[in-house]
């Protein structure tokens, strides 16, 4: 049996890791967006979900789930300020694509952008507000992965602890 361990004392601020694998349904050719969000070295949220549109590039396919990772955030970050625990800097999200941080931080548009719907342009308001923060992070740790695509065994339980997911029977 498995279960989430929070450590006593853990960070209140919440880490989110968002990804997305670029065409992965053979039928549809959509894209399936995947954000795992961390409190206290614990998974607290998580979400795997077909994207609603078929993208063109993996900078969007990566955008549109970063979009609606940003989305969860200001949602958590509302439960989180009710129960007291208010976050004193913004939400760090943790991407492996380098062109969706740009994107996101980028109010201008140009030929790779500019056929993107304009509700998923949600995300530079919420970067240009300071709300969320995009930063980069190695394919390796994107805890996200786990949930967008079949991974090797040794990836898959890497991944698995990094959620703070360990075997109940190594608590006692």
């Amino acid at each position: 049996e498995l279960g989430i361990f929070y450590k006593k004392g853990g960070s209140t601020n919440v880490v989110a890791y968002s990804d997305s694998d670029f065409a992965g349904d053979l039928d549809d050719r959509r894209s399936t967006s995947g954000s795992v969000f961390l409190l206290g070295f614990g998974a607290v949220s998580w979400s795997s979900k077909k994207q609603p549109i078929v993208t063109l590039s993996t900078t969007e396919a990566e955008y549109i789930a970063a979009a609606s990772c940003a989305c969860q955030c200001v949602w958590i970050k509302r439960i989180l300020e009710k129960l007291g625990l208010n976050e004193q800097n913004s939400t760090l999200i943790l991407c492996d694509n380098n062109s969706t941080i740009q994107l996101s931080k980028n109010p201008v548009f140009h030929g790779k952008s500019k056929h993107i719907d304009i509700r998923f342009h949600f995300l530079r308001d919420l970067v240009k507000d300071g709300v969320v923060r995009m930063s980069y992070c190695k394919s390796q740790i994107q805890i996200a992965d786990i949930m967008t695509k079949p991974l090797k065994l040794d990836q898959f339980l890497k991944l698995r602890s990094m959620l703070g997911m360990i075997e109940i029977s190594k608590l006692n």
